[in-house]
């Protein structure tokens, strides 16, 4: 009997790192990981105005040195295009100030995504908090960044003119999924980048050449016959559902179908992954 209680308090001071917890459990586990991260989403928005205060701390403008950089790129390259496209101004410097923006964010977004866990190593190691807090984190400090950069957008429409319709609320769904899709990017890619330090670089020529893909700079229709091929680029589709209200249109039915059938994928993965490996980050990073 003295053996046994012995052996259960030995066994009761034990850590135990068994990794065998069964497929059920590692759900549990994640939805628990978002649940508090909902319950903490003060903090997080703290820590993403707190990111952006210290990544221009000192700094006349702010984040506005931005927002002016990317006036001066619309302003410039719109012109320079539209004589190269031959098309007309008053057209196309919306479309290209409305591309340039939300590509922003999207490139700004994978590139800080692959970081999500690497760079809050210091806080990981210090501090028990649930690990989409960092995803979180990352998607509302863009969110910021591309709040300042909508100013450009809205002096172009008023230099022109060229508000939109009644269709702009047809945005509203197609920023929701560009809200869920950040945060499953920011997970997807965080893991993956925190035990394999070679994906960022991959990331990186990746949204490179998407950008000149993507109809960023370009118009669809400029393709002309073969502009049903974009609908199997998922930057294009997810693009594309938040751009085309804002112009005045309507994405396609294909384009919202490849837009949701690419975010479901993504989710789905996103989810997978962060179930299975979420343990593991700490160990990782």
């Amino acid at each position: 009997m003295t053996d046994a209680i012995h052996h259960r308090a030995a066994r009761a001071n034990t850590l135990d790192l068994t990794p065998d917890l069964s497929f059920a459990a590692r759900q549990r586990m994640g939805l628990l990981d978002l649940a508090e991260t909902v319950q903490l989403w003060r903090l997080c928005w703290t820590l993403a105005w707190l990111d952006i205060r210290l990544r221009y701390r000192g700094s006349m403008l702010g984040p506005f040195w931005l927002t002016l950089s990317t006036a001066v790129m619309v302003g410039s390259m719109g012109v320079v295009y539209a004589i190269l496209f031959r098309m007309d101004l008053h057209e196309y410097l919306p479309f290209l100030a409305l591309s340039l923006v939300l590509w922003g964010y999207l490139g700004s977004l994978m590139a800080e995504g692959c970081m999500t866990f690497t760079t809050a190593e210091g806080m990981i190691r210090s501090v028990r908090m649930p690990y989409s807090l960092y995803a979180a984190r990352i998607v509302v400090r863009n969110l910021l960044v591309l709040a300042h950069n909508v100013v450009v957008i809205v002096a172009v429409y008023a230099l022109l003119h060229a508000w939109p319709g009644a269709d702009v609320l047809m945005v509203l769904p197609g920023v929701a999924i560009w809200l869920v899709d950040s945060f499953a990017v920011c997970i997807l890619l965080g893991a993956l980048c925190a035990r394999f330090r070679d994906i960022p670089p991959i990331v990186g020529s990746i949204t490179q050449m998407a950008f000149f893909i993507s109809a960023v700079i370009w118009k669809p229709d400029q393709l002309g016959r073969h502009e049903w091929l974009l609908a199997f680029n998922p930057f294009f589709t997810l693009l594309e559902i938040v751009r085309a209200p804002l112009l005045g249109g309507l994405p396609s039915p294909a384009t919202w179908t490849s837009a949701l059938a690419y975010s479901a994928a993504l989710c789905a993965a996103s989810w997978l992954l962060f179930a299975r490996v979420r343990g593991r980050i700490a160990f990782w990073i």
